[in-house]
């Protein structure tokens, strides 16, 4: 917000300026016009100043042409709203509403149609709306390192709830609060709503990637909080679950490699092949928990899954 309001304050004065300096009349108008083009990422500025340019100019239109058909009377302008407002709508050019009323404005007071207050109000929606789309353009908050920042937070955090899950595996009267959780539930609301706004910063098609990548943690996420619901079914210690617990173990480390290891998926196909080799349930305890392993196993093989969809093989970074 800071950032926001100082361009916007050199946005106003620019404008100003270059009306005064240009001798357009109204040059304050410019300033008003910066006001409204100063927008917080630099497509939707671009996208919104071009709305209101395109806007401004149907706006101008339509009141020379009420204005001198009906008179520069005040129930004009209650028309001129009636008329273009619901117009702009249709044409998905509201964010021009109130630069074309502006615009409606300056005709009325001047009482009269005239080519050089036409050029004027051109002028002075280009000057002003020029200003503000210019400077939001040439500077936003650099967002990467940020990014990078919650995406070390994210890795660690996964790698402290397998940890955690490896422990119950093992030791069935482990206590976890599962707070790890809800810390990746908020971060990652940030993050996501971090890398939208460096994706509307940028020109540059591959800085989505970071919307990629939190996407895939947040598809995980899902997989993990299923995983955990399973997790607490476990409530009988078997030679199963010590042996699964060694892939959690396994996975808190590669949760951290930027690249797909492959090493966890490797584990959980041997620990199949020997659940299958492994005798039958001898009690019912036995029957539930087994089922819950088992269920556990088809969930992270899943969650492998997206992790192998959306990183990199270490083969193909070479």
């Amino acid at each position: 917000m800071g950032i926001r309001i100082l361009k916007t304050a050199l946005a106003v004065t620019t404008s100003i300026s270059l009306a005064q300096a240009f001798g357009l009349a109204s040059p304050l108008s410019a300033g008003l016009l910066a006001i409204l083009g100063i927008d917080v990422t630099k497509k939707r500025g671009l996208q919104t100043s071009f709305q209101r340019i395109v806007a401004s100019l149907v706006g101008l239109l339509v009141a020379v042409a009420l204005f001198w058909a009906l008179g520069y009377q005040l129930w004009v302008i209650g028309l001129y709203i009636l008329i273009l407002y619901p117009v702009l709508n249709r044409l998905q050019l509201k964010e021009g509403i109130v630069t074309s009323s502006v615009v409606m404005f300056h005709v009325y007071a001047a009482g009269k149609p005239d080519a050089l207050l036409l050029l004027n109000e051109l002028a002075l929606l280009l000057t002003g709306l020029g200003t503000a789309t210019l400077i939001n353009v040439l500077y936003m908050p650099k967002e990467d390192k940020q990014l990078l920042n919650f995406r070390h937070r994210l890795e660690e955090l996964y790698s402290r709830i397998f940890k955690e899950i490896a422990q119950h595996l093992r030791y069935t009267d482990h206590v976890w609060s599962g707070q790890e959780l809800l810390d990746v539930e908020d971060l990652l609301d940030q993050a996501e709503a971090s890398a939208k706004r460096l994706s509307e910063n940028t020109l540059r098609s591959q800085e989505a990637l970071w919307g990629l990548y939190f996407f895939m943690r947040r598809q995980q996420l899902e997989r993990i909080e299923r995983m955990v619901q399973l997790v607490a079914q476990v409530y009988q210690t078997l030679p199963h679950g010590e042996r699964l617990a060694t892939v959690f173990d396994e996975m808190s480390v590669d949760v951290k490699i930027e690249h797909y290891t492959g090493r966890s998926a490797s584990l959980l196909t041997e620990l199949e092949q020997g659940f299958r080799a492994m005798a039958l349930p001898a009690s019912r305890e036995e029957f539930e928990v087994r089922a819950a392993l088992l269920q556990l196993m088809v969930e992270l093989k899943t969650y492998l899954t997206i992790a192998e969809r959306e990183k990199r093989p270490l083969a193909e970074r070479s």
